[in-house]
């Protein structure tokens, strides 16, 4: 959520007020689509990345502020707690060698960005949730000194009125409390945008919607948390429970959360915003002065601030967004199931494996959204969280018979996804080179059952048969780990376990 807000309090009428103007918003919405006033198509991809900092004993460093003064770029953002970064890829255009680029572009970032944390004793990882973080980490005093931010966590806190509760039972079990919503910021992730008009919004959305298992299950990288082993993909869990504004009581009568898969395929971009506005109460009542209808009445491109600003409060995994570029509005679909890491070639093999599977999927004849229930979408996004590249799916069985078969993860992405993405990426017109380079890395990681989670778990486990104990292994995991994502050969090339690494720097 980048938007510029100033924290302060909300009298009675401020919620009333902003009701309002979220529903003028909507009916702009409306008619911006209804008037084709959107974008025309242009391929245009974006990347975001969420980093952490750490020290030389592998433990977090609450410093982002000192980094950010000497990293001194706009590229380079805050995030939620001291500990965190976020770096920002310029939108490319999807066809020739798009990837090598944005590798390109990603390691100068991180290297520059890397080089000035060292100058304050820090290092930067790419990790879905750093492995040594505990639970004296993860508390209001270690959240960024930033308005938005502070005002985000008062509200949830508020709409909530009492500690949220975390309960994740995965290999192990974590029971515990927090006051606030400051666990939430062990999660860091990579979204993807993809540039849509509103005519293909639904068939790109909903084919992202399928293939989030599928995503997770080759790219989970966030085995633990507070020192215990849980899912092989963690942060779902935990970004809902550690955002969940509603109550054992409300959670009972089937309130929704705001971390949400959905619950249904999507017709249009509207459907999904008008959503967000039926079953989600504001957060942050904060009104612009925009009257967005006469804006359009003048000819001109609203805002719709206050849209804008309700829909960063929802956490879909694919998330609906309304910019605007010199001008012209657009929509976005946000893809934000995967966790950051492990290396430049992980985070670019990903992206281009997810690129050309919702393009293809998108394109088919017959979606795969026409036959396989949206329960099953979302009972296979629970799998592959719990359990990683050995998650079984379920997905629609070939043939004229319909109907749907259980398949390992692995076999299903070999044998049927990247075959997808291969002519996904032609058809955006990727270098056949770059397309073939990324997409074996995941080939590779299937065929050897390797992604981040299982080598920070197998590389545990050896420094516990070594007689370490846990926080010293995780430790120990956690220098290695980064270690290796500095040398950048891809996880699935990663030797299991170590001496002990060589210092930061």
């Amino acid at each position: 959520m980048g938007e510029k807000v100033v924290a302060g309090r909300f009298d009675l009428s401020d919620r009333q007020r902003y009701r309002d103007k979220l529903r003028q918003c909507l009916a702009g919405l409306a008619r911006l689509l209804e008037e084709k006033r959107f974008d025309r198509p242009r391929n245009l991809m974006g990347l975001e990345i969420e980093l952490n900092l750490l020290g030389a004993d592998g433990m977090p460093r609450m410093m982002n502020a000192q980094v950010l003064e000497r990293i001194a770029s706009r590229d380079f953002q805050t995030e939620l707690a001291m500990f965190n970064l976020e770096v920002n890829i310029a939108p490319h255009s999807l066809g020739g060698r798009v990837f090598d680029r944005l590798a390109e572009e990603l390691r100068t970032s991180l290297t520059y960005a890397h080089r000035k944390a060292n100058e304050v004793d820090a290092g930067i990882v790419m990790i879905g949730i750093l492995p040594t973080l505990d639970r004296d980490d993860l508390v209001s005093s270690n959240l960024s000194a930033v308005d938005r931010y502070t005002l985000l966590n008062d509200q949830i806190v508020a709409a909530r009125g009492e500690d949220f509760a975390l309960d994740i039972d995965g290999v192990e079990r974590l029971v515990c409390t927090s006051r606030s919503i400051a666990p939430e910021a062990a999660c860091t992730s990579v979204q993807l945008h993809l540039q849509v008009t509103p005519a293909r919004f639904a068939d790109v959305w909903n084919a992202a919607q399928a293939i989030t298992a599928a995503q997770v299950a080759i790219g989970a990288n966030s085995p633990f948390l507070f020192g215990r082993e849980l899912w092989r993909e963690s942060r779902p869990p935990l970004f809902q429970q550690s955002t969940d504004t509603r109550p054992p009581e409300l959670q009972a009568q089937g309130v929704r959360p705001r971390t949400w898969f959905g619950e249904r395929w999507t017709t249009s971009a509207y459907d999904l915003f008008e959503e967000n506005l039926r079953y989600f109460p504001a957060l942050l009542p904060i009104c612009d002065d925009e009257d967005p209808l006469r804006v359009l009445d003048e000819g001109g491109t609203p805002k719709l601030a206050e849209l804008v600003l309700h829909n960063g409060t929802i956490y879909r995994w694919n998330r609906p967004v309304y910019g605007i570029a010199d001008g012209v509005p657009h929509l976005r679909v946000e893809n934000r199931v995967l966790p950051a890491g492990p290396t430049v070639t992980d985070v670019i093999a990903n992206a281009a494996f997810y690129y050309g599977v919702v393009r293809a999927l998108a394109e088919e004849p017959r979606p795969v959204w026409t036959r396989l229930p949206f329960e099953a979408a979302a009972a296979n996004f629970d799998a592959a969280c719990r359990y990683g590249i050995e998650a079984r799916l379920r997905w629609p069985r070939r043939g004229r018979h319909g109907g749907t078969t259980e398949v390992e993860a692995v076999d299903l992405v070999r044998d049927e996804l990247l075959p997808l993405a291969e002519a996904g990426l032609d058809a955006w017109g990727v270098e056949p080179a770059d397309r073939d380079f990324y997409l074996r890395v995941i080939d590779e990681r299937c065929r050897l059952r390797v992604n981040g989670a299982s080598w920070q778990s197998a590389t545990f486990h050896q420094a516990l048969e070594q007689g370490l104990d846990r926080q010293t292994a995780l430790a120990r995991t956690t220098r290695r780990y980064y270690e290796l994502m500095h040398i950048g050969e891809p996880v699935h090339a990663w030797p299991v376990g170590a001496p002990e690494p060589a210092p930061l720097g």
